[in-house]
């Protein structure tokens, strides 16, 4: 992979401070990179920041929260008044639930889409005629869910299809722009958005079944995420099981919907074994 490709290109990432967003930032800074990080936490960004570099100019802090659209405007802004330009944009700000739609709060489903879908429109949006000038890069962080719909996930499936339709439609209206448009599905990765996965009432989860030793780093996420920005690819399904999901829904919908409950069933019995 030619990490030159990376040198002092502007890269914004949201949702920065932890999983694959933290070892983005790492690995593109190692790659020369000026960065403008993104999250809630100032303190972690600032943390994270002072261990990538000494050159305080390289690497840009801002909190925001990606729900609110005067946040993801300001971010914007401060890139461009700090940077002088933006060239990739990458949304993986992002929350996830457990929690089926008869029992959970509409307010959850509403938290869902403003962070994970709102969030990307709005970041997006302004950034926009930025990456129109640098002819760069957006990128949408989804999963499988964005493919197919997972029992028990219904907010967290309904804003990944959600993110998916956008940037597929934005590509079509930018193919002569030389916009690059990529829609990025990790799969199964090993990071915080399981535990803070919200539950029927809002309250989070705090803990998952998944073994996550058995699960693609957040470091291996963020090379194939590099991969994918330096081939100007369309679309990244990470894992032989994410792309054969896929193809399968493709091929087998109504087999693949009693594949899906099964699997979420066995799940939920590891967390309650009395889970009928």
């Amino acid at each position: 992979m030619n990490r030159d490709f990376f040198k002092d290109k502007v890269v914004i990432i949201t949702g920065a401070s932890s999983g694959i967003g933290m070892a983005a930032a790492r690995l593109f800074a190692s790659y020369g990179a000026r960065l403008s990080l993104a999250a809630r936490s100032l303190d972690r960004l600032k943390a994270l920041a002072e261990e990538l570099t000494d050159d305080h100019s390289r690497i840009l802090c801002v909190k925001t929260d990606v729900s609110v659209m005067e946040d993801c405007r300001r971010l914007i802004d401060e890139t461009v008044s700090h940077f002088g330009r933006i060239d990739i944009l990458i949304n993986n700000a992002g929350i996830s639930m457990r929690a089926s739609f008869l029992d959970v709060d509409i307010s959850v489903i509403h938290r869902l889409m403003d962070v994970n879908f709102w969030g990307t429109v709005y970041c997006t949006k302004f950034a926009l005629p930025w990456l129109l000038k640098s002819k760069g890069s957006v990128v949408g962080v989804i999963s499988i869910a964005g493919y197919a719909g997972l029992p028990g996930r219904t907010g967290y499936s309904t804003s990944k299809f959600a993110v998916r339709g956008f940037l597929d439609t934005l590509r079509i209206e930018h193919l002569q722009d030389g916009l690059h448009v990529m829609v990025f599905s990790p799969g199964y990765t090993a990071s915080n958005i399981r535990n803070a996965a919200l539950l029927a009432d809002g309250s989070q989860q705090g803990s998952t079944p998944k073994d996550e030793s058995k699960l693609m780093t957040a470091e291996e996420v963020a090379h194939k995420l590099a991969m994918g920005l330096v081939k100007r690819k369309r679309e990244m399904i990470l894992t032989v099981i994410g792309v054969l999901d896929v193809f399968l829904y493709k091929r087998f919908p109504k087999l693949m919907d009693w594949v899906q409950l099964k699997y979420i069933q066995r799940q939920e019995k590891t967390i309650d074994p009395l889970n009928k």
